[in-house]
C-alpha cells in the first residue's frame, strides 16, 4: 500500500498511525516534496470510486493540470492499493483500500 501524505495533516498522520496500530506494511509518498505527474494523478483518479475528491472544493477547469501545478491542492490522505484508491477523509477510510 501506498500512502501520499503530507506531514502537517493531522488527517495524513491519523491515517499513517491507523495502519502503524493495524500492522499493516505501507509506504508513504510525502506528495509536496515528491509531487506525482499528471499521468500518476490520473492512475490514481481511475483507482478511485470518486475521481472528483481528489481536489479541493474550487478546483475548476482540467483537474489534472491544476493538480500537478499545485500538489497542495490535492485532497489527503490517498491510500492506494492495486486497482483500488481513497482519499482516506475521515481516516478510518483507509482501510476501505485492504
Amino acid at each position: 500500500m501506498e500512502l501520499w501524505t503530507n506531514p502537517m495533516c493531522s488527517k495524513s498522520r491519523s491515517a499513517e498511525q491507523i495502519l502503524t496500530e493495524k500492522g499493516i506494511p505501507f509506504t508513504v509518498r510525502r506528495y509536496l516534496d515528491d509531487p506525482p505527474t499528471r499521468e500518476e494523478l490520473a492512475a490514481v483518479m481511475a483507482k478511485l470510486p470518486d475521481p472528483a475528491s481528489i481536489a479541493r472544493p474550487g478546483t475548476e477547469g482540467d483537474i489534472l493540470d491544476q493538480l500537478s501545478r499545485d500538489p497542495s491542492l490535492i485532497e489527503r490522505p490517498i491510500a492506494i492499493n492495486g486497482d483500488r484508491a481513497v482519499v482516506a477523509r475521515p481516516p478510518e477510510r483507509v482501510i476501505e483500500v485492504l
